[in-house]
């Protein structure tokens, strides 16, 4: 998840190299470090802490020169500190390395590179590469580094340097992703295109088991085997103000406020409100495939996997197949049943989560058909999977996911229409009543965040409390989920999310006055069965935040909070309601100083186990 940032041309690299890193917070802020190369001779700065706490430190020793390589890192081996932070050197100090990802095999390594005369000085597994570089350095980066990774067992994204040649800079890639940017007489290796959105839109994205090599003038990929790769270059469609604050105070606030237009960007020209159909040119499926399906299966992580269980509700209901809703992490080990009658949808924000991307090769070896709806064009889940969606939510910087999660609803939501038309489960006057239902949604979305102040009184009120039990049901149900990760994620407070009715086999024991219940209640089919939820709070002594249907005055006599959402179908509750949960995990977390776009202990991308 650690941020990797290198530039290689003329100008001085250091303020592009910082730059880069403030960019790339979002993956990683235990520590961060620089190395910069000048005639042939190398200046490194290393911090534990913030990106800032290192910048304060080169304003006092700049380095200078126009070939760099930055780092900020999320710790996997070793504590936050200055001598764990990257970069990591040999020896000598002449070849540098900065690293995302785990080194399976370092211990072994590194006993073997100490008996041949290696000093370590720090408790990382990334270490042992520039170490094993230098083992087998004679005068070629490029072949040494071939060889190092020949070696190497686990997943990795790198940069690597050395002194001995100034003039360039190595990439390579397995497991954790890193792009290439190719500028006028300059090019960039990083690990996510905002490091380097400020100087160009053209990116390669590298594959696994590739290396980069990049000089000002001339970038060539190869295999591990050294075999030359033609790559493609794309242009990235965002742009630098998106991956701004815009006026915000953070950039979780901005992407709330996002939502709205990344739910239209999303289904614009996919749905035809005449016809009642989806458009989707990128699924690769012919209708026989389509027929064939059996069941669906849907896996994810985090608030991915929120998205999934949505999606099969959706499905269920539109589609009437099957649907099992898998967390990647798992799904990938268990012994799993899935034939070619089975169609699997991967769901991920970045397209690069460990756990999703090694999940869907696993299926893949049983040649089933897959398609993934992603953010990122060009990432491995989306260059890898049969078909897919891209969603249009734009850069994502918070860590804790707000806009991407409503976008692929949306996606979840064309897939749904798309299937259903095809396998005659949804009659053309269904499928119009949804797409003119969902084509609503974004002006319901908007006039609901208008009215944000009233979940930032909601949230003066409830901050200090250090429990919260969120509850739902149906459609609801996985909204719970995903109010009560919002709030655990950014203002550390405990919180769990149960369906409704599970209430009442365990979680009933922990209500009292100082714990408030977020009781998820729209005017669905389950509201009359959720009153009576909310009743039994109630009579427990229990402190009730309710959000509900706007113009539901029965469930102001009940709850001791009400908000409320504009009405719209069920199905698209999820859409609404899902909106006032992460405004009061914002305004809770704002309200306890805590760092709500960068909160401890977690990053943006979890590219590793």
């Amino acid at each position: 998840m650690c941020g990797i940032v290198g530039y290689v041309g003329k100008r001085e690299a250091m303020p592009i190299l910082l730059d880069g890193l403030k960019k790339l917070e979002y993956r990683g802020y235990d520590s961060a470090g620089m190395v910069v190369l000048k005639e042939g001779k190398s200046g490194m700065e290393k911090a534990a802490g913030k990106i800032a706490i290192l910048e304060a430190k080169l304003a006092k020793s700049p380095l200078s020169g126009s070939t760099g390589l930055g780092h900020t890192r999320w710790a996997t081996h070793g504590e936050p500190t200055d001598q764990n932070a990257h970069p990591h050197t040999d020896c000598k100090g002449e070849i540098a390395v900065i690293h995302n990802g785990i080194i399976e095999n370092h211990t072994a390594l590194r006993e073997e590179l100490i008996r041949e005369g290696h000093v370590f000085k720090s408790e990382t597994d990334t270490e042992v590469i520039p170490h094993l570089i230098e083992k087998y350095y004679q005068g070629d980066l490029l072949k040494a580094v071939l060889k190092a990774l020949s070696r190497i067992q686990g997943t990795y994204g790198l940069g690597i340097l050395s002194s001995r040649e100034p003039n360039r800079i190595l990439g390579a890639r397995n497991g954790s992703p890193l792009i290439v940017g190719l500028g006028d007489g300059e090019n960039f290796i990083a690990s996510d295109v905002p490091a380097i959105l400020a100087h160009t839109r053209k990116v390669m994205y590298l594959g696994d088991r590739q290396v980069v090599d990049v000089e000002a003038g001339k970038v060539r990929v190869v295999s591990l085997d050294g075999r030359e790769i033609p790559s493609e270059v794309k242009e990235v469609n965002w742009n630098t103000e998106m991956a701004e604050k815009g006026g915000y105070a953070h950039f979780m606030l901005k992407e709330i406020h996002e939502q709205p237009k990344g739910v239209a960007d999303t289904i614009r020209g996919r749905l035809d409100p005449q016809q009642g159909e989806a458009v989707l040119g990128g699924l690769n499926l012919t209708l026989e495939e389509i027929l064939s399906f059996q069941r669906i299966i849907i896996t994810a992580c985090g608030t991915s996997w929120h998205a999934g269980m949505i999606g099969k509700y959706l499905m269920e209901e539109f589609v009437r197949l099957p649907v099992t809703v898998e967390n990647a992490a798992e799904f990938r080990y268990r012994q799993a049943v899935f034939d070619r009658h089975t169609l699997v949808v991967v769901i991920s924000q970045s397209g690069e989560t460990a756990d999703t991307l090694a999940a869907m090769r696993r299926v893949q070896e049983e040649r089933v058909k897959v398609l993934s709806i992603c953010n990122v064009v060009g990432s491995s889940i989306a260059r890898e999977a049969d078909g897919g969606i891209f969603t249009h939510a734009g850069p994502e910087i918070g860590v804790a996911s707000t806009k991407a999660f409503t976008a692929q609803l949306a996606a979840l939501f064309v897939l749904t229409v798309y299937l259903g038309r095809a396998r005659k489960s949804l009659s053309t006057m269904q499928a119009r009543r949804m797409v003119e239902a969902i084509e609503d949604l974004p002006d319901r979305m908007e006039a609901l965040l208008s009215e944000g102040e009233w979940v930032k009184e909601c949230a003066e009120k409830y901050f200090r409390v250090n429990n919260a039990l969120y509850l739902g049901r149906g459609y609801n149900y996985p909204i719970a989920l995903e109010g009560a990760l919002k709030l655990k994620e950014i203002s550390y407070v405990h919180a769990e999310g149960y369906p409704a009715a599970e209430m009442k086999h365990g979680p009933i024991a922990l209500i009292d006055w100082n714990m408030p219940v977020v009781v998820i209640a729209p005017q669905d089919k389950t509201y009359d069965k959720i009153l009576g939820n909310i009743e039994e709070v109630k009579a427990r002594g229990g402190d009730v935040i309710a959000i509900a249907t706007l113009g539901d005055e029965k469930i102001r006599k009940l709850a001791n909070t009400v908000i409320h959402i504009p009405e719209t179908e069920e199905y698209l509750t999820p859409f609404l309601t899902v909106l006032p949960l992460q405004l009061f995990a914002y305004y809770v977390a704002v309200r306890r100083t805590c760092n709500v776009d960068q909160p401890r202990n977690l990053a943006k991308s979890v590219t590793v186990e």
